[in-house]
């Protein structure tokens, strides 16, 4: 695809979005839910020839189908085409997918596709980073329950009602919800805190290196 389809595709990207989000409005008059529903129709129609024109296209048609990016085309309409045999209306997840479009407009933006890039990149390092931090957040959720079972067991029943703790506290979320009562859940907790804010400067350092290094390869 040329560049010169590249701003309207990503316009038409982001009005479906716009459209997607208008549905859920309350009390839509029927005039409106009927332009929303041939728009929908419009979008679905043009990102289908995309899609078919990018495989007539493609040197590798199978390679292309099973990308990322085919992925993404072919997941971007498949919901219209499954209303057909089915009740999306009670399949939600599925209409949900429409949102999979977002990401078409990486394909259409620079900074998008170093940063895909970049990630890719960083890809073992950002997987030994998540793998650690899962492991901490398990053992913040035992280290909890520990000190706070005793105290408030209708609040920290098991192991696995604490997990919500460690989440909120090594986000540094802190929603207040559930919190430590004491002494040493107190001090526990401040120690997870210290961790929690060190851990969400980690990807980021991670992510910036890579991007760097991305921006020397295409200079």
């Amino acid at each position: 695809m040329t560049q010169n389809f590249e701003r309207p595709l990503t316009i038409l990207i982001l009005y479906s979005v716009f459209c997607f989000s208008l549905e859920t409005l309350p009390n839509l008059s029927a005039d409106t839910r009927l332009f929303l529903k041939y728009s929908e129709i419009v979008v679905v129609v043009i990102f289908t020839c995309e899609y078919f024109i990018r495989i007539l296209l493609s040197p590798k048609r199978l390679r292309f189908i099973f990308s990322f990016y085919g992925l993404v085309d072919l997941i971007a309409i498949l919901p219209f085409y499954l209303a057909f045999a089915i009740d999306l209306r009670s399949f939600r997840l599925i209409r949900l997918l429409r949102l999979i479009r977002v990401l078409k407009v990486a394909r259409y933006n620079s900074a998008l596709q170093r940063f895909s890039k970049a990630l890719f990149l960083a890809k073992e390092e950002l997987a030994i980073f998540t793998g650690l931090s899962l492991i901490l957040l398990y053992l913040s959720a035992v280290g909890i329950y520990h000190f706070e079972h005793v105290a408030q067991p209708e609040v920290f029943k098991s192991i696995f009602d604490s997990l919500w703790w460690s989440v909120a506290t090594l986000t540094t979320v802190g929603y207040g919800d559930i919190y430590p009562i004491t002494i040493g859940g107190r001090f526990f907790t401040f120690i997870i805190l210290m961790i929690g804010l060190g851990l969400v400067a980690v990807p980021t350092g991670i992510v910036a290196s890579a991007l760097s290094a991305v921006r020397r390869q295409s200079e």
